[in-house]
């Protein structure tokens, strides 16, 4: 069957069990942020090796350029019509102009082709894959293709039938759309990327989450017939495995492109939390821990965010996921060593 086959393509394919690359969200929706100079340095200086940017903005790029820091590149949501629609001589274009004008392609990790498009942007939906077609073509053209990666982040809420984890399905609303990125992906051994915030979660679900169990402390375990959760990382994450394989695609890798906690401004956000729930999402990565559907593959992850964005809209916690200050000062002693 298409599932077998795929399954079996998987496990060729599966190294052995590996660090998983942990990286940070530089969001700039604030106006009180260090130059990207001194954003270099602090990064540097913590070890952090993997950034994500939200754009393509040429002085930002500029700045990481020949630093050896790898960058997942976002493409904006509204720009994706124009890409999706024009010959592939436009994404070529675009790519040069935009990215490799700026930056050497091989700081490149991964191009972001739009965020959380399928249920909160739903305006762009049609042009998500044809994009990502376009710009794949390009990167071809440009022999690119094995070490820079497209993918499309998917917000927690593609997934529905979650509780318990195993029963989880894509929302059929989002169907159509899924599949055939779903397909390029696993042709194109590119990940899924998700945006899992359990801090959501906690506050939103009432008394149905416990703070214990969003911070990796539970010495509850949560059966799901013959696995046990320990805590709502992996079974968040797990749930988007367990959506792939009844898709028919059983063998695409995870990548969480954003996840975090808040240090102020609602229930349960504190420097302490943050800590505790990016403090473990951090060990388990460099101690190549995995999730119960996958252990044998540590997750790469990248917390979010950077600094405080003081112009973010939303709830007061919305501006407040920064592990570092402004100054550069740790907002709590985190490790990404």
């Amino acid at each position: 069957s298409l599932i077998s086959l795929h399954l079996l393509i998987f496990v060729l394919r599966s190294p052995s069990a590996a660090a998983a690359p942990i990286g940070i969200c530089y969001g700039r929706v604030a106006n009180n942020l260090p130059s990207p100079p001194s954003v270099i340095d602090l990064l540097k200086s913590n070890n952090i090796r993997y950034v994500r940017l939200f754009d393509a903005d040429p002085t930002t790029l500029k700045s990481f350029s020949g630093t050896r820091i790898n960058l997942v590149i976002g493409v904006p949501n509204e720009i994706l019509p124009c890409l999706a629609s024009n010959p592939t001589n436009a994404s070529l274009d675009w790519l040069r102009s935009n990215i490799f004008a700026h930056v050497p392609a091989n700081q490149v990790r991964y191009i972001r082709v739009g965020n959380e498009v399928f249920l909160k942007d739903q305006l762009f939906t049609p042009y998500v894959v044809p994009a990502i077609l376009n710009l794949y073509q390009a990167l071809q053209t440009l022999g690119l293709t094995d070490s820079i990666k497209l993918s499309s982040p998917q917000a927690a809420s593609v997934v529905v039938n979650s509780y318990p984890t195993s029963s989880a399905t894509f929302d059929p609303y989002i169907e159509s759309a899924i599949i055939p990125l779903l397909r390029y992906l696993y042709e194109c051994r590119s990940p899924f990327m998700v945006n899992v915030y359990r801090y959501f979660s906690y506050v939103n679900k009432g008394n149905r989450v416990s703070l214990d169990y969003a911070l990796f402390r539970s010495d509850n375990a949560v059966r799901d017939g013959a696995m046990e959760y320990t805590n709502l990382f992996d079974a968040s994450v797990d749930a988007f495995v367990y959506a792939m394989e009844k898709a028919g695609f059983p063998g695409i890798p995870v990548v969480v492109t954003e996840t975090g906690w808040p240090t102020r401004g609602g229930e349960g956000a504190s420097p302490e939390n943050a800590l505790a729930y990016n403090g473990n999402v951090v060990k388990r990565a460099v101690n190549e821990v995995g999730t119960r559907r996958r252990p044998r593959n540590g997750v790469e992850v990248y917390l979010f965010d950077l600094f405080d964005e003081n112009k973010k809209g939303g709830e007061v916690y919305e501006k407040h996921f920064g592990i570092y200050g402004v100054d550069g000062v740790r907002a709590y002693n985190l490790s990404f060593n």
